[in-house]
């Protein structure tokens, strides 16, 4: 159960949402895949486990989440740049 991974470390990671049919989430993805993260990070497919989604108030993909023990401290909605998304992982 996706929860549980969810909720189960405390420890600081990115927990991504997404879907299979969202193009900017499969863009996002790559993007991700060419940068060097030094955290964790979760993927959630929304159509998968809508409870999960419905639990941390996802209301469009793709959205990215900092979540440190258990608390969500960042949240990034849409189709970035790997040059915002590096000022927002290290900020």
């Amino acid at each position: 159960m996706v929860k549980q991974k969810l909720h189960g470390a405390n420890m600081k990671k990115v927990i991504r949402f997404t879907a299979s049919w969202c193009q900017p989430c499969k863009a996002l993805s790559k993007t991700l895949e060419n940068m060097d993260i030094k955290i964790p990070i979760d993927v959630v497919d929304i159509d998968e486990d809508s409870n999960a989604a419905i639990e941390y108030g996802i209301r469009s993909v793709p959205t990215l989440l900092i979540v440190e023990d258990g608390t969500v401290i960042k949240r990034m909605v849409g189709l970035k740049t790997a040059e915002q998304l590096g000022v927002w992982l290290n900020d």
